[in-house]
């Protein structure tokens, strides 16, 4: 029997994750074990200056769940050392409530525990949907049933060792999405600024401000796809080598 771990970075209450779950079971036995509270833009974390705790939860619909006090890439690395009992065979981290495109990649938790799995030699899909707070609010099954898909043909085709599948999904009824893209990872643009605030002591503590992010639309990239309602698929490596510059960082003069 496949054994599937689900995790997020929205914690236990997110609106998407009894849905995964759900979509998941026919495909094998499903253990679901997330962090605690809202992991969002947490990165990828590993709890080494404190216990990590996990208990037994279930939602008010009854989805059972192991909850932890740590990182969603923690909840991962639990479940790969044995918390969970029997091996897990793929890693699936999601719904994401919001896309994880582009630069996103490497703040958000819902990918990082996706590439906690593949560090741990486990075949992992990260989900997102592309649902934000000007847009209408979308239902959570299509993205569901189609992850389940997904997952079936990563069973199947055998992802290579060291890839994980980043996956976004338009907000948009399944009978208006145009289908699936392979597309490749595209730019962010960030409009960050520092805002600067006094506490009652007269101390300044500043805020990460700034204006909601985009990506620039180049065609097929998973900004563009997404755009346009395709689901985009990247794939994504853990080698992180920029293997064309190497050549020229040889001829260098390094002291």
């Amino acid at each position: 029997m496949t054994h599937i771990l689900v995790t997020n970075d929205d914690g236990l209450h997110a609106i998407g994750l009894p849905v995964l779950a759900q979509a998941l079971r026919p495909l094998g036995d499903v253990t679901v074990c997330v962090p605690e509270h809202n992991w969002s833009a947490g990165g990828h974390v590993k709890t080494l200056h404190k216990p990590l705790r996990a208990w037994e939860a279930a939602r008010a619909d009854g989805t059972p769940a192991l909850v932890s006090n740590g990182a969603p890439s923690d909840c991962v690395a639990l479940a790969m050392l044995g918390l969970v009992g029997a091996p897990v065979d793929i890693v699936v981290s999601g719904i994401n409530a919001g896309p994880n495109l582009g630069y996103d990649l490497t703040y958000s938790g819902t990918v990082t525990a996706a590439m906690e799995a593949v560090i741990s030699g486990v075949p992992a899909i990260a989900v997102s949907l592309a649902v934000s707070d000007s847009s209408p609010q979308c239902g959570y099954q299509p993205a569901a049933e189609f992850t389940a898909r997904a997952v079936r043909t990563v069973l199947a085709q055998k992802l290579p060792p060291g890839i994980l599948l980043n996956i976004n999904i338009p907000c948009l009824p399944a009978e208006k999405m145009r289908g699936v893209r392979i597309a490749r990872q595209g730019l962010r643009v960030y409009r960050d600024e520092l805002v600067t605030r006094m506490d009652p002591r007269g101390k300044p503590y500043y805020w990460i401000g700034g204006g909601p992010p985009d990506g620039v639309l180049e065609e097929n990239t998973d900004f563009w796809a997404v755009a346009e309602g395709y689901i985009s698929i990247t794939p994504v490596q853990l080698d992180l080598t920029a293997y064309d510059a190497m050549p020229s960082l040889q001829k260098w003069k390094w002291g």
